[in-house]
């Protein structure tokens, strides 16, 4: 069965796409790479992707993410060229994903290093309803 996935590199990595790229091509496996401005797309049979990315993680754990695609490179349902141009659909979610991958890098890094968690950040309750009339009298008054 074939598998595609997004191997999507934290702006914070040394790692860059064309870097993993090679290493795709190094392993020598039967597998489509198509490098982007995130990472890397990769198309294959499913245990041959999988090994791959276990492979492709290995180089900088901490900065490299995996997200699974529904369709392969060059598909023309989602393929720009057929599509007219434009965004591909699920492009700007990527890009947002893409900016708070750093701060996700960092706390796999500090887990790693064993440091520990910080405490949980507690919710802000809502006042209740005497506590918010209390409030309007007391700016208003």
């Amino acid at each position: 069965m074939k598998a595609t996935k997004y191997v999507v590199t934290s702006p914070d990595s040394d790692v860059l796409p064309s870097d993993i790229a090679l290493k795709i091509y190094e392993l020598g496996r039967e597998i489509n790479v198509k490098e982007t401005c995130f990472g890397v797309i990769i198309d294959g049979e499913e245990e041959d992707v999988e090994a791959t990315v276990k492979e492709i993680r290995a180089m900088d754990e901490s900065n490299i993410f995996i997200k699974d695609r529904g369709f392969p490179p060059g598909d023309p349902r989602r393929c720009r060229g057929h599509r007219g141009g434009g965004a591909r659909p699920g492009f700007y979610m990527m890009q947002h994903e893409s900016e708070i991958l750093p701060l996700i890098s960092r706390g796999l890094a500090s887990e790693a290093r064993g440091e520990e968690v910080p405490p949980e950040i507690g919710t802000k309750k809502r006042p209740s309803l005497k506590r918010l009339e209390e409030m309007v009298e007391e700016e208003f008054s």
